[in-house]
């Protein structure tokens, strides 16, 4: 489950796409107030921008954020067009 801030709920990934994450590991730290969580993306991604991951883009050096990967499916295919962000 994870929390929505912009739907103020709790939903469930996978409920409209079908691309969900399957669960391998979940850790703790030291302190025990972050978590962990190891996982695996089943679908063709799990990234409402149409990537295997929403961790698609990597901070340069001069702090630019760039896209370091390539879409692998189509947003509007599955979400529709009034999903996109």
């Amino acid at each position: 489950m994870f929390f929505s801030r912009s739907r103020n709920a709790l939903w469930k990934k996978g409920e409209s796409s079908g691309h969900v994450l399957r669960v391998h590991e979940i850790r703790v730290d030291c302190d025990a107030d972050a978590l962990l969580v190891r996982v695996e993306a089943v679908g063709p991604g799990v990234c409402h921008e149409g990537y295997r991951s929403c961790f698609f883009r990597a901070v340069e050096p001069d702090g630019e954020a760039k896209v370091i990967a390539e879409p692998t499916f189509s947003p509007e295919e599955v979400y529709g067009p009034e999903k996109r962000r």
